[in-house]
């Protein structure tokens, strides 16, 4: 570069044009003339120099070029062009030239190359769409197998004495779950159809004799629908084993545990906050108190004896439902729930111990009143259950419960169950708490206080700690008790535990056990499956003794041991339900 503003700046790099002025003129005037004129060339030379060693910041202060626009493929119509850009450097009305130069001097440069800014063309935004729900076939279910033994090395036996007491010494059970979910493009709306079979013990193990035979059970077998003709919208028809929330260590359903053949629909708000629901279904318990089959000639006098059902009545459960959660923060709320049921049963007749005499039964019917309130966190499964249910007159027995010493008019009038359930969850780190318990009073429809009235209740409370992400160890304490009815004065007044005379009797259980266990799904309390070591002492009083048979060694051992090994699986089939 140098060299080139050397050459044109030199006063003898134009010698021949010199030399044609020198032969034009002799004077010494224009001898001058010619000198100012090689000084002007000289001047051009060096701005022209100084122009091109201009420092790169000048360059690259410069506006870039437009990036080439790709020829559009044969058979595409050209874009229209985008409008022009604005002038970069365009001066302001009233704005001189000196500031419009301070004002681009004073605008920090941009030096990015032409590919690092791509020109994009903005679409229209587009509405998020809702993701659809998934079709085809889904297996899942529910399970536990336990291989104990008591103390002895015998066969384990479950040794609460209330109504729901620990599960850690629960037997074994297999629930199987399939079920095919299908979108509906057409109409936007998503079926299910669900398929339950449970099996309970005993297994082949201990049942092996041949023709063999299985404890089984169909719980769920019904089609559901929803989003059909109404966001939000579901119904469903068939067998289902219906229920909310359940208390996790007592493995019940404190509010609403219902097993019916029938139908029912839910309403989901679009907050997702809050949803109704309803519910209608039947059962028939093999009691007395539904059906009664008795011997008669068969039709036509043909040869043999046919069974007639005298007797054949059932149950029409309904159900009502409304649920509200009340957000509270990001992730935490407070959930309340309001549940009711009604029972009814028709009359009927049922033969006597003497033959072709019959006895009329009267229609009867219940009802279920409850309430929940749950705070949760959100959080790894935090959360406290507060159950309340009071269910009178037949449905004070339960939905598969027979009345047994009714009242004067031989319904179930008069019979009531008053039960309050508390169940909670907390995990924090590798610590973490379960609880539960619960007080129920139930009396039956006689005025006596007899054996079947009582006051029971128990609680239970397990800490656990992981020692590492895949297992740790959990300790569970629970104390039950209850108090039953006037009983009779026994036939031997010095048998153990037996009371001095008709008066109410008081039982109570001390339980303490401790399980290692693993976690192949990782920490949480929820996690299924779990692998798990158990060793569980009871400690039982001589009430408790007292109410086993005589010859049973639950009446004869104050101390019982449970020993064995545990696994429990969850696997949900749908997805969207």
């Amino acid at each position: 570069m140098n060299s080139i503003v050397n050459r044109c700046c030199h006063p003898g790099h134009d010698v021949h044009r010199s030399s044609r002025c020198s032969a034009r003129s002799s004077d010494r005037g224009a001898a001058a003339s010619s000198t100012r004129l090689a000084s002007a060339r000289s001047l051009a030379c060096a701005l022209l120099g100084a122009a091109l060693c201009a420092p790169p910041a000048v360059a690259h202060a410069q506006p870039l070029p437009p990036p080439a626009t790709p020829a559009p493929s044969p058979g595409q119509a050209p874009e229209a062009p985008d409008a022009p850009p604005e002038a970069p450097d365009a001066q302001q009305p009233g704005e001189d030239a000196s500031q419009a130069v301070a004002a681009r001097s004073a605008e920090p440069a941009q030096p990015v190359a032409p590919s690092q800014q791509p020109v994009t063309k903005e679409e229209p935004s587009m509405p998020p769409q809702e993701k659809v729900p998934e079709s085809g076939f889904f297996f899942g279910g529910v399970g536990r197998a336990v291989a104990a033994m008591d103390g002895e090395g015998n066969a384990p036996r479950d040794a609460d004495i209330v109504l729901r007491g620990s599960r850690l010494d629960e037997s074994t059970f297999v629930q199987l779950d399939l079920e095919r979910q299908d979108y509906w493009q057409s109409t936007g709306a998503t079926t299910r159809v669900a398929v339950r079979l449970v099996v309970d013990a005993p297994t082949l193990h201990y049942n092996n004799a041949r023709p063999w035979n299985i404890n089984m059970s169909l719980r769920n077998a019904f089609v559901e629908e929803r989003d059909l003709g109404l966001k939000g919208l579901s119904v469903w028809i068939g067998s289902r084993l219906y229920r909310g929330d359940n208390s996790e260590l007592l493995d019940f359903w404190p509010l609403d545990w219902l097993n019916t053949l029938g139908g029912g629909a839910r309403y989901d708000l679009p907050s997702k906050r809050t949803y109704f629901a309803v519910h209608a279904g039947v059962n028939r318990p093999l009691t007395p108190y539904y059906t009664q089959a008795v011997e008669r000639p068969p039709a036509l006098n043909q040869p043999g004896v046919a069974n007639v059902n005298v007797l054949d009545r059932q149950r029409l459960i309904s159900s009502f439902k409304a649920s509200h959660t009340v957000p509270v923060g990001e992730k935490a709320g407070v959930k309340g729930v309001l549940y009711g049921e009604l029972h009814t049963t028709p009359s009927g007749r049922r033969e006597t111990a003497e033959a072709g005499v019959f006895e009329d039964l009267p229609s009867d019917s219940g009802y279920v009143i409850g309430a929940q309130v749950s705070p949760f966190t959100g959080v790894d499964n935090g959360h406290l259950h507060l159950f309340l249910r009071y269910a009178g007159d037949l449905a004070a027995y339960g939905e598969f419960g027979s009345p047994f010493q009714p009242a004067p008019d031989g319904t179930a009038s008069g019979a009531h169950e008053l039960m309050v359930t508390l169940s909670g969850n907390y995990e924090t780190g590798p610590l973490g708490l379960m609880a539960s318990g619960y007080v129920r009073s139930f009396r039956n429809a006689s005025a006596d206080f007899d054996f079947s009235d009582l006051d029971e209740g128990i609680f239970v409370v397990r800490p656990h700690v992981y020692l590492r992400d895949w297992g740790g160890i959990a300790v569970e304490g629970s104390y039950q008790a209850q108090r039953r009815g006037r009983v009779p004065p026994p036939a031997d007044p010095a048998a153990p535990g037996a009371p001095a005379g008709a008066s109410h009797h008081s039982a109570s259980v001390v339980r303490f056990g401790l399980v290692p266990f693993l976690n192949v799904a990782g920490k949480g309390d929820f996690k299924r499956p779990q692998l798990r070591f158990i060793w569980l002492v009871t400690r039982r009083d001589d009430g408790a003794k007292a109410l086993y048979a005589r010859d049973d060694v639950f009446s004869q051992r104050s101390w019982e041991h449970f020993i064995g090994l545990n696994v429990e699986w969850n696997i949900k089939a749908s997805p969207a339900f």
